[in-house]
């Protein structure tokens, strides 16, 4: 066990006041989390100062606490002032789990849409590459995948020590490497500081995030922070978007040590073709075909994942496999065998109904627009949505929400998204602002009965679209979380629909 004297050794700017041969037994960043022994690190909170928790931390047990400032307790409590509490739990978590990463390939993925879909493709790609010899981990939005064991995500990015811990596992596992989603909020907040990431990817940016992030400026400097050196570490290589215009800014901002390739589908007005280019892009409802054209070479393509954008999500894994230094040859092969993401147009099945029922985790307008433009060239009969806004998040994308399902839904039904403790009726208010025909949108405040309108509407040849949750299998109110799975849902109201309807 290292003591926290060791920990802070490489932490500038660290002052330790009290005992510096304490062991820690663990490293907590929740005090609610706090066991006897362990080492507190008291973040800041948005409306709250970190002392609180500090606090907390002692009175159950914490052997010692990290602090921006020095609080007035009995010199017998073991204080570490630090300059950056989130930096030094990402420093200090590296020495306490004997630096994992130095044992694994890492891969980060930044983006507002895509990330899930792309870290799902590159890790099943990069396991097809070993051969079953070695697995590669996860963490992301739907699961953490740790080698020996498996386990549901509570945060797209978790906090600095439990990356550590979990690259501890994966490398104890004998994982090869670890690919990670990477949010905004994460790098922000530091917790991915420091990890030599061989590649960083960038899928693309569009309104997100705003009640956090303020604007689209503030929201792409954090994003390019992950590129540029600033989070304690230069990746090997990046890979951009060059069909985003974030993408092409981002372009500018990679430091030059860092080696960049751009993935895009064929745009006769751009100047420079990017290094991995889809051609001859064929969209079909069980997948897409294309030509990769790629530094050397060209060769076929095929994808089980729908639409355009899905294109767009396998070239980045394509060029992050090859930015690995991969068999591209092997990885467009294997693509065939890639069966999809969980919650990412994903099909209901067990439907005896002659129309198609899709899940699926879009919940900004352009993922909206993503998602029903590709259902909508497949539709033979009517695009059906059902669909709503999060509650305590980004008002300002409400609208714009609607108005995307309103583009191409035929019919829409607005219901709850996890409505926190935000008014659902607030909700509906800031959404309605975004109504183009009123005649073709209902709100439901109940979700499943928004579900139920919809399968119940739905006629031969139709497609319903259940947007927002995705994978996700809960409903958050303002003092509950509650279980609530589209998927099951949708698949539960089917039966009852052909129940009623064979009587």
């Amino acid at each position: 066990m290292k003591n926290i004297s060791e920990l802070f050794e490489k932490v500038s700017g660290a002052l330790i006041f009290g005992d510096k041969t304490l062991c820690p037994s663990a490293l907590i960043t929740d005090s609610r989390r706090v066991v006897p022994g362990a080492l507190f690190f008291a973040f800041d909170g948005l409306r709250t100062h970190g002392s609180v928790y500090a606090e907390d931390a002692l009175k159950q047990g914490a052997c010692a606490i990290v602090v921006r400032e020095r609080l007035a307790l009995p010199d017998s409590v073991t204080q570490v002032v630090v300059p950056d509490v989130a930096q030094a739990a990402a420093q200090a978590a590296s020495v306490f789990y004997d630096n994992p990463q130095s044992r694994l390939r890492l891969v980060g993925i930044t983006g507002t849409n895509g990330k899930t879909s792309v870290s799902s493709i590159v890790r099943f790609l990069m396991m097809r590459q070993c051969g079953g010899d070695k697995s590669w981990g996860l963490i992301g939005t739907v699961r953490y995948e740790l080698g020996a064991r498996s386990m549901p995500s509570y945060k797209t990015t978790p906090e600095a020590v439990d990356v550590q811990g979990f690259l501890a596992e994966m490398r104890d596992s004998d994982c090869a490497g670890c690919v990670m989603e990477v949010s905004s909020h994460a790098v922000c907040q530091n917790r991915v500081y420091a990890l030599p990431f061989d590649v960083v990817a960038f899928t693309n940016l569009t309104q997100d995030h705003m009640d956090y992030h303020g604007d689209m400026e503030s929201y792409f400097s954090v994003k390019s922070r992950l590129f540029d050196g600033s989070q304690g570490a230069f990746p090997r290589a990046a890979i951009v978007n060059a069909d985003d215009v974030y993408g092409l800014r981002l372009r500018e901002k990679i430091a030059p040590q860092t080696r960049v390739f751009t993935f895009g589908t064929e745009n006769e007005k751009r100047l420079d073709a990017p290094d991995f280019e889809a051609k001859n892009i064929v969209l079909g409802a069980s997948g897409s075909r294309f030509t990769l054209h790629y530094p050397g070479g060209s060769m076929e393509a095929e994808t089980t994942l729908p639409g355009n954008y899905n294109v767009s999500n396998v070239l980045c894994a394509l060029a992050i496999v090859a930015a690995l230094n991969g068999d591209l040859t092997q990885a467009v092969a294997d693509l065939k065998a890639f069966g999809g993401v969980a919650g990412r147009m994903e099909r209901v099945g067990g439907n005896p109904f002659p129309f198609e029922v899709f899940v699926d985790y879009a919940h900004t307008d352009d993922a909206l627009e993503n998602a029903l433009g590709m259902l909508k060239r497949i539709t033979a009969g009517s695009l059906l949505a059902v669909f709503g806004c999060g509650g305590n998040r980004d008002r300002g994308k409400r609208p714009k929400m609607v108005q995307a399902v309103q583009r191409f839904a035929d019919f829409a039904w607005a219901t709850s998204d996890n409505p926190r403790k935000e008014p659902l009726e607030q909700i509906f208010d800031d959404m309605r602002g975004g109504i183009v025909d009123a005649g073709k949108i209902l709100f439901e405040p109940d979700r499943r009965r928004a579900i139920g309108l919809a399968l119940e509407a739905a006629q031969a040849g139709d497609v319903v679209l259940i947007a927002g949750k995705g994978h996700e299998t809960y409903q958050e109110f303002a003092d509950v979380t509650l279980p609530f799975d589209d998927k099951a849902v949708a698949g539960e109201l089917l039966s009852l629909l052909a129940c009623r309807r064979s009587v």
